[in-house]
This record gives C-alpha cells, structure tokens and sequence, in this order.
C-alpha cells in the first residue's frame, strides 16, 4: 500500500482514541470526575504514542519493514498532540489558569515536575520535525531527537509516581521501554563488534 494512502489512513486511526475519549464525554462515560478520567485517557494515549512512536526501529531491523520510517513522525506528532491535550487538561480545566497554583504543584509534587519536564523535552522534537528543520538541523538534528529516549523514561516515572496504589498498568510500559531501549544497545553493541 503506497503512503498516500496509509499516510491519512494512520492519521484517521490516530484519531479514533480522541474520539473515543470525546463520544464518553458526550455519553457521561467519564465517570464522577471528568477532568481527572481526561487527564488519565490523554496521558495514557500520549505515552501509548511514545512508546509505538520507539518500536518503530526494531521494527524496521528485525522484520525489515522499512515502510514504517515514513509513518515514525506521524506517530510521533501524535504522542506530542495527545501530550498537549493532556497538560492542557491540567492547566486549562483543572487549574483554570491559576498560575501560582501551577508552579505550587510543580514544585510540591514530584509526578507534576516530571511530566512537565517530559513534555519540555518533546516540544522541540515537534517542533524541528519538519523537513526543512531536518535539512537547516543537519547531524544536530538526530542529537536533538535523541531526547526521545529521556522523554519516554520520564514519562513512565510520571505514570509511576502518579499511580499510588495498582503499579501493574505503569509497571507495563516500563517493561516495554525496557525492552525497546534494550534492543537499541544491543544492536549497537553488535555493530561494534
């Protein structure tokens, strides 16, 4: 299937979780705190995103499906999007643009000062991930987007420490960072070699 068809197919499926989350609102499925069930809904996707966004590459190497580089910005623009929901969740809805509140949260609570370092590291990642920043960025630019890597560990410490009783769903994602980071120091070691 050629990418200008995947390519909007993707960006369609890449929606749906909006949707979804969108057609609950409208039924009253969000449960008796709906600002809370969209931070949870949007966090989850964003990180869902981050971690489909890195399995790309092993993808690629280990079944040579090279088709997938050309939807690995998509994927990752979606991450970023769904991050974007998500802290607009918190600072738009749940704290009403109270700005001293918000910089008393990001001090006091550990959870909140990484997921705002998260997203910080993903901003200029969606930012430069234009061709001509690509083209302007040069080698810089693959430096740059190697921030990926800090985002997503700070990302499962987020969902971590944001979870205080049930840690099996954080405990998921980091196994499977785990193993997607593991097989890119493996496949750099054995090109060492």
């Amino acid at each position: 299937m050629k990418s200008v068809v995947i390519k909007p197919l993707l960006f369609l499926l890449c929606l749906l979780p909006l949707a979804m989350i969108a057609w609950s609102g409208w039924q009253g499925g969000l449960g008796a705190n709906p600002i809370e069930a969209l931070s949870h809904r949007t966090g989850d996707w964003a990180l869902r995103f981050l971690l489909i966004t890195l399995a790309v590459t092993p993808l690629v190497k280990l079944f040579g499906w090279s088709w997938l580089m050309r939807l690995r910005r998509i994927l990752g623009l979606f991450c970023f999007f769904y991050a974007t929901l998500h802290m607009a969740n918190y600072v738009v809805l749940d704290q009403f643009f109270a700005w001293s509140e918000i910089i008393a949260d990001v001090i006091k609570r550990p959870y909140i000062t990484v997921g705002l370092a998260t997203y910080l590291l993903l901003l200029p990642l969606a930012v430069t991930s234009t061709n001509a920043m690509m083209r302007r960025l040069g080698k810089r630019w693959k430096q740059l987007h190697s921030l990926i890597y800090p985002a997503s560990m700070l990302a499962v410490i987020h969902f971590l420490w944001l979870v205080k009783a049930d840690l099996r769903e954080p405990m998921i994602y980091g196994m499977i960072l785990l193993l997607l980071l593991g097989y890119r120091l493996i496949f750099r070691q054995q090109k060492k070699l």
